[in-house]
């Protein structure tokens, strides 16, 4: 199975770089280009700092699992792409936000 939704709300679970225990939130994700997107304005939270300390992460949407493996966006202009596609006709698509892309495994 596989993801069709351009603009979906699953929940992603990463581990805790702290407990080491997982951690779930239910997002706003972009789907892309083949590779899943979360983003939000500062990079100070949990599920955020999370991937980027373990990128071995979970999507749950649908009632299926798929694992991946998150990276930082580091393209500001691809960064802004992806808010553009996240909040489609939105004042807030124009804010600076941090990325995280998750490439699902096959």
């Amino acid at each position: 199975m596989e993801i069709k939704e351009k603009l979906f709300r699953p929940v992603l679970i990463t581990k805790g770089r702290k407990t080491g225990n997982p951690h779930s939130v239910m997002l706003r994700a972009v789907n892309h280009n083949g590779k899943i997107y979360f983003s939000r304005h500062r990079p100070d939270g949990d599920w955020f700092k999370n991937a980027l300390a373990n990128s071995e992460v979970k999507i749950q949407y649908n009632d299926m699992t798929f694992s991946g493996k998150a990276k930082l966006v580091t393209d500001e202009e691809y960064s802004q792409k992806i808010s553009e596609l996240k909040y489609p006709g939105e004042e807030r698509a124009k804010e600076k936000r941090v990325t995280i892309e998750v490439t699902l495994d096959n």
